[in-house]
Parts: structure tokens; sequence; C-alpha cells
């Protein structure tokens, strides 16, 4: 589900989709910003998270008010379906140890924000667990770099793509890990593959 040049979603399989969502039942929106479908009794929910642009613009107000929507939609889902994967480009580093410099990534920052960040624990307060901290406690652990300032060979990131996994997916979560690979081909995404393999 996409809009040229802009945003887009998609799920891509191997096995039969079925019972596909797209957008968030109940808000009205065009822009394409999530997908939904079942596969193989797991829900796999696909997001492009608003971005926000500035904290306490129109932009930022509609991303909180995206995510409340988000939150109805998923507190349904995670009853529906309780292996339930939710996944995708979040545009909201988690916690101080997901970005580069707490110093520069603060309170006041666009994806770091306070309000962002309990929306995001709002979300996963219906029981979805963050996979790869399931896995990896360190700091310095990123998926998205700047293009600007050398970013990517400074490692100056955040990790702001993020698998979610319910309760009942959390003990068949065998690994999560980013990709970095990718970034260094030519013309690369600013953002890395995030992967959450299930047993």
């Amino acid at each position: 589900a996409g809009q040229k040049t802009y945003n887009g979603v998609a799920i891509l399989s191997r096995h039969p989709i079925g019972d596909v969502q797209v957008g968030i039942p109940g808000f009205e929106d065009e822009q394409k910003r999530a997908i939904a479908a079942t596969i193989n009794g797991v829900r796999v929910v696909n997001l492009y998270v608003v971005n926000g642009k500035t904290v306490g613009c129109d932009k930022y107000d509609y991303k909180l008010r995206w995510i409340d929507a988000l939150h109805g939609w998923l507190s349904d889902e995670v009853k529906r379906y309780p292996q339930l994967v939710v996944m995708g480009d979040f545009n909201i580093a988690p916690e101080d140890r997901d970005v580069h410099d707490p110093k520069v990534w603060n309170d006041d920052s666009i994806l770091t924000s306070t309000a962002e960040r309990a929306a995001l624990r709002r979300l996963q307060q219906l029981g979805l667990h963050d996979s790869f901290r399931l896995h990896n406690e360190e700091a310095g652990h990123f998926s998205w770099w700047d293009y600007r300032a050398a970013g990517f060979r400074r490692n100056l990131g955040l990790r702001i793509d993020l698998a979610l996994v319910s309760e009942a997916l959390k003990a068949r979560t065998a690994a999560a890990h980013i990709d970095r690979e990718p970034r260094l081909w030519d013309r690369p995404s600013d953002h890395a593959p995030v992967f959450v393999e299930l047993s």
C-alpha cells in the first residue's frame, strides 16, 4: 500500500497471506502508513510511523494522534491474534541507549521527546516486547544514520526500526538483529534492515 514518492508499507511472504488490513481502522488518513496480514497463524503489522518533523508543530501533533489511534487498533489486534508482531520504522528511539548522544537526542528532540517515548511505552504495555532487547542489552546498536556529517562512518545513529512481539511469541523469539551491511552499498537507504527470527 503506497503513495508515489511518499509513504508506503508492504508485506512479502513465501506462504499464503490472509486477512489483510490496510490503514488503521476507524482513523481517516490518506497516508499509507500501516498494513497487516496473517501468515501461518502469526499476525504481522507493518508500520511507517509519522516522523513528526519538530516537537510542537502540526506534524508532531499528527504523529501523537496517529500513535493513539494505532494503540486502539493494536489493543484489539493483540486480543484477536495472540501471536502478533508489530514492526517497522517507528521514528522513535525507545531509550537513551538507543541514540549515539543523549545530550543531542533529548526530551525536547524529535524522535526522542518525552511524549513520543511515552506513546511507545503505552504500545508496549499492551504486552509487546522489543525483540532486539530480548537478545541485546548493549548501547550503541543503531538502525538509522543521517546521510549528513558522515553519520554512518562515525556511527552517529539511532535505533528507530523495531520489531515488537507479543507475549505468546516472546519465547519463540530465537534471535533479533540489525544488518548493517546493506548500509555500505552504493546509494543505500539511511536505514538498515532489522530482523526477528521466530523458532
